[in-house]
């Protein structure tokens, strides 16, 4: 792995890999919730009412649920219900695949996921195994494994925060000095020209806007599925967010398949121009 050319892809989860909500799969399902749509609108609802962060609120309306169907929140329980959660098409087969056009290139590319979702559930999926880190939200737990507050919340721009780590190669979430330790460009671990942002709506926009400020790429995807969704996004284009939006598709020669290869293929080139420039 000497002199390989470091690359990093940072994805959202919820409607960037998985067509929906992570919750309103398996655990919802196990809490016998029939009406996803009510239990987001409570979670909103409480957020305005105590003038919470809607991700925190969330987190709390999940454990309130949980005990008026006489449950607890468990670790265990939220990593098996990862098992269930849907994936958009070419997902399972994208990271093996991808990964062997990088290193064909001389790219080491590495995947991370930096998500408002709960890192439990990303890690019972079958895809988790393929990320170098998951940053996301997750709970506290007691000594039996039971949820007792949040313990890391991940919204709008503290998503932020997790750019920059992987851009300085600080991956470690308790590592608070150096993430905000002075490095030179130079000698930071991926380049934020080497980094692409992969998301879905607007949580996703500082950290776009971050990578793409520095010469990196972003890509806006939406569920091809559903109704109105391309033009939920189209917006990200117009306001100059990302570079292309695409569809949930991560198949061989799909637009976000033949899109990556390039950005690939550029920084590839780009390194060779460089080294021969020296």
């Amino acid at each position: 792995m000497k002199n390989l050319i470091p690359m990093a892809i940072c994805y959202d989860f919820d409607g960037t890999l998985s067509p929906g909500n992570m919750q309103e799969y398996g655990w919802m399902k196990a809490l016998n919730i029939k009406k996803p749509k009510t239990f987001w609108k409570n979670a909103n609802d409480l957020g305005l009412a105590q003038e919470a962060d809607e991700v925190a609120a969330y987190m709390y309306q999940m454990m309130r649920e949980a005990q008026m169907h006489n449950q607890l929140i468990h670790r265990a329980t939220l990593k098996k219900a990862g098992k269930d959660i849907e994936l958009f098409k070419g997902v399972a087969t994208w990271f093996n695949r991808i990964n062997k056009y990088a290193e064909k290139q001389g790219v080491q590319l590495k995947h991370y996921i930096i998500s408002s979702g709960l890192k439990e559930m990303i890690s019972g999926t079958p895809i988790a195994k393929n990320f170098a880190e998951i940053f996301a939200s997750s709970f506290m737990y007691d000594a039996h494994g039971n949820a007792l507050w949040p313990a890391v919340v991940l919204n709008y721009t503290s998503k932020t925060q997790f750019v920059f780590r992987i851009n300085k190669g600080c991956e470690d979430i308790c590592d608070r000095e150096g993430v905000n330790a002075y490095v030179p460009t130079k000698e930071r671990a991926v380049p934020f020209s080497h980094m692409i942002y992969v998301g879905d709506g607007d949580t996703d926009i500082p950290c776009m806007q971050i990578i793409r400020r520095h010469n990196g790429h972003a890509i806006a995807v939406y569920n091809p599925d559903k109704k109105g969704a391309k033009k939920k996004v189209e917006h990200l284009i117009t306001d100059r967010r990302v570079n292309i939006i695409a569809p949930g598709d991560y198949s061989a020669n799909s637009p976000i398949d033949k899109y990556i290869k390039a950005i690939i293929d550029k920084i590839k080139a780009v390194h060779v121009l460089q080294e021969l420039e020296k």
